[in-house]
């Protein structure tokens, strides 16, 4: 596995398939540049996600993660473009990426991007909410 940034993202079988199980992840190091300014702009991301087949391997998340770092890009636009490369390597049951940009200009910008696929509903006790207010990093 290499250790510098990349947009290779690794997986494992989940182990358990047959169950619905949410993974919660907090990611507090996200930098990427404003394509405005050229200035940093940086997040905390909020993965949330209950896998099918797929699981996501943490270092390959991590560097991922890092690849952003010197790259341009609007909010909006990187959080949709994570959202849309974790499912594709992932094809999970539920998937909600929250990024939780820091302030700029006096604003603080929260964006969550969400994929269900296509058929799956949650059973009645999955509660996504649950982590709320338990985070040791920006709550």
């Amino acid at each position: 596995m290499p250790s510098r940034p990349t947009k290779e993202l690794e997986i494992f079988p989940n182990p358990t398939p047959a169950r619905d199980y949410h993974i919660h992840m907090e990611i507090p190091e996200f930098t990427c540049l404003c394509p405005k300014t050229g200035q940093p702009d940086f997040a905390t991301l909020i993965l949330d996600y209950i896998p099918d087949k797929r699981c996501i391997e943490l270092k390959s998340l991590k560097l991922y993660i890092w690849s952003y770092r010197n790259e341009n890009a609007f909010h909006e636009a990187v959080t949709n473009r994570i959202v849309d490369d974790l499912t594709a390597a992932l094809k999970p049951r539920y998937l909600r990426l929250t990024a939780k940009f820091f302030v700029r200009g006096g604003i603080f910008t929260n964006i969550i991007v969400e994929h269900r696929k296509s058929g799956w509903k949650p059973l009645p006790l999955v509660e996504l909410g649950k982590f709320e207010g338990q985070s040791t990093t920006r709550g």
